[in-house]
């Protein structure tokens, strides 16, 4: 089969792979829509260190192709969805309430960090009764591929933000996974929701996702701006979508006393990030900083499909640019590089 690999540091291409064989409780699915994520850029480029041929990619849905003896809930031509991540769900970690990090820090995240991923003709998962959810009648591939990652994702972010009903959150970049912060902030039912973008067409997305204001950095401190809008109290969450080190500190800036720092940005350089010591109440403001990898799992993937069959949420709107797989050299080089006002593009295997 053809795989699109990170052969090292800095280098991808398409590949000759042997088609993977399931275990007693795996599936190999044949996708047909993906989507390619900023943080394959990172691992390409040395985030997560060497990978040798590692196929790419984490954002996919498909069609079972075979299945191992032990699986119950999926059969050769279901319709299915896969997260980003794959917990193994016997694990301590997963039985511990934490299946993102089961058998070790991100140990749920196994495709291109410790196994081949998805950008391929076919596709291992594991624990396939775990991972995997049928995809409703009436939700397309297109629309399902965004439960893998960027729904789950920004979702987690305004979860773990325990706005409150009628609370304000600031929510800092508005790429995909900010974008749904913002919308499932709106879900959650905030009752002001600014949004910290400087680009265009993603500001305009941002309202349409439920943003009230839009903060533009290339124009002013983004930390008066909030603190101008909330008449000088701040917010009760803020959201790091981006993964810098002035972003988390912006956020302790703008969050109130007691108030929560809600963290799902991908962090992939420098070694330590600064906390603003007057800003944090020089250790004593009680603002809670929760990180979160992207949720796994068959009932979380179960629940975003139905978000999507009843229309709560439209995530296809991120979708800029469309490529068949034989192209996806050049959509991967147009994310890393942002070109062309890119802000998801989607890849076609079929």
């Amino acid at each position: 089969m053809k795989a699109f690999v990170m052969e090292e540091i800095g280098e991808t291409g398409i590949v000759e792979k042997e088609r993977p064989q399931p275990g007693p409780m795996d599936a190999v699915i044949e996708p047909t829509v993906g989507l390619i994520c900023t943080s394959d850029c990172h691992t390409v480029h040395g985030a997560i260190g060497e990978r040798d041929n590692l196929t790419l990619g984490h954002e996919a849905v498909g069609v079972v192709e075979e299945v191992g003896e032990a699986v119950e809930d999926f059969e050769p031509g279901d319709r299915v969805a896969v997260g980003a991540i794959t917990p193994d769900w016997n694990s301590a970690a997963a039985q511990d309430g934490h299946p993102s990090q089961s058998g070790g820090a991100l140990g749920g995240w196994k495709f291109a960090n410790v196994k081949d991923g998805v950008f391929a003709e076919y596709a291992h998962v594991n624990d396939a009764d775990g991972n995997l959810a049928h995809i409703p009648d009436g939700v397309s591939d297109h629309e399902a591929a965004y439960t893998a990652d960027m729904l789950s994702t920004g979702f987690a972010a305004a979860e773990n933000a325990e706005i409150p009903m009628g609370g304000t959150v600031a929510v800092f970049a508005q790429g995909p996974v900010g974008l749904m912060a913002t919308k499932g902030a709106a879900l959650q039912g905030a009752g002001e929701i600014i949004a910290v973008e400087a680009v265009e067409a993603r500001q305009e997305l941002a309202r349409e996702y439920g943003a009230d204001h839009v903060v533009d950095f290339s124009e002013g401190d983004p930390v008066e701006g909030i603190m101008d809008l909330t008449d000088g109290e701040g917010v009760d969450a803020a959201i790091e979508a981006l993964g810098a080190d002035g972003t988390l500190q912006d956020c302790i800036k703008v969050t109130k006393p007691g108030g929560i720092v809600s963290n799902v940005g991908y962090h992939g350089d420098g070694e330590f990030r600064r906390i603003p010591r007057e800003e944090w109440g020089v250790g004593m403001a009680e603002i809670d900083i929760i990180t979160d990898l992207c949720p796994g799992g068959r009932l979380r993937i179960e629940r975003l499909l139905r978000l999507l069959e009843n229309g709560r949420v439209d995530p296809t709107k991120m979708t800029t640019h469309e490529f068949d797989f034989a192209e996806i050299e050049e959509a991967f080089e147009m994310m890393h590089e942002k070109d062309d006002g890119i802000i998801k593009p989607l890849i076609r295997f079929d």
